[in-house]
């Protein structure tokens, strides 16, 4: 049975999109089907860390949203992004993205008519039973919305992105307290952009006793993250990283809990 995991920040630029991508390769790589939905649909964008163009997307989650064509039309086989990193005998499973319009037109409309988030729903069954999925990644959009209240509350692990910023602490709490009311069945955190100087195991204790919910894992702010800018999976192309080998920890104990739950 596959497990959805719905990673959600409350504010944008945390970082999420980067990590759920790298999380998503992590997981292929190990020999499982994944797929990644981009429900961001104001503001995509993680097709791009993929290098999946605008004139190579003939059909994105909009089109099924509207109504014409089915979600697995929209779903595209990115597994090859592994291989291109020299992993090509040990990519041992597959990773699918299924991305949103970047196009003007089709955000706008959105913003302007929303969308059905029951469909939305049973597009996510779909591409469970169509991909053979063993993991559905989605990548919420920041805030909550109907749309993220749904991925929450279908979610078999929630993990919640944030910054060591006071803004992103009060929206947590808030997106925590509301997890906890739909009766989410695991939530984790992730600390991202945090200064080196800081005592990770200190802020992670201190993170932990404020929301009660683990820290997954704490990601330094890095220079070579920055360069990189989103051109590619980071954990491929710096794959003995102190960033990689955490994003491994995460993967592994998302792993573990939906084992347990």
């Amino acid at each position: 049975m596959a497990q959805i995991i719905a990673v959600h920040s409350f504010r944008g630029g945390t970082g999420k999109s980067n990590i759920i991508a790298n999380i998503a390769a992590t997981m292929a790589l190990q020999g499982q089907r994944v797929g990644i939905i981009d429900t961001d649909i104001q503001s995509p964008g993680i097709h791009i860390i993929f290098g999946l163009k605008e004139d190579k997307m003939e059909l994105a989650l909009n089109d099924y949203l509207w109504g014409r064509c089915n979600i697995k039309d929209t779903a595209y086989d990115v597994t090859d992004t592994l291989i291109s990193h020299g992993n090509i005998n040990t990519v041992k499973g597959s990773l699918y993205l299924i991305p949103s319009s970047i196009k003007a037109t089709e955000i706008s409309r959105v913003l302007r008519e929303g969308y059905d988030v029951v469909r939305l729903n049973d597009g996510f069954q779909e591409l469970i039973r169509s991909l053979k999925l063993d993991y559905l990644l989605i990548d919420t959009h920041p805030g909550l919305n109907e749309e993220t209240l749904v991925s929450i509350g279908i979610s078999n692990v929630l993990l919640i992105i944030l910054r060591p910023d006071s803004q992103d602490f009060q929206g947590t709490a808030v997106t925590v307290d509301v997890a906890r009311k739909l009766k989410a069945a695991k939530i984790l955190l992730v600390l991202n952009k945090v200064l080196p100087a800081f005592n990770f195991a200190d802020l992670k204790q201190q993170v932990e006793k404020i929301y009660d919910v683990p820290v997954a894992g704490i990601l330094p702010l890095s220079e070579d993250m920055v360069q990189l800018a989103s051109k590619g999976l980071f954990c491929l192309r710096y794959s003995g990283h102190p960033i990689t080998q955490t994003i491994k920890w995460i993967t592994e104990q998302i792993t573990r809990l939906v084992v347990s739950y």
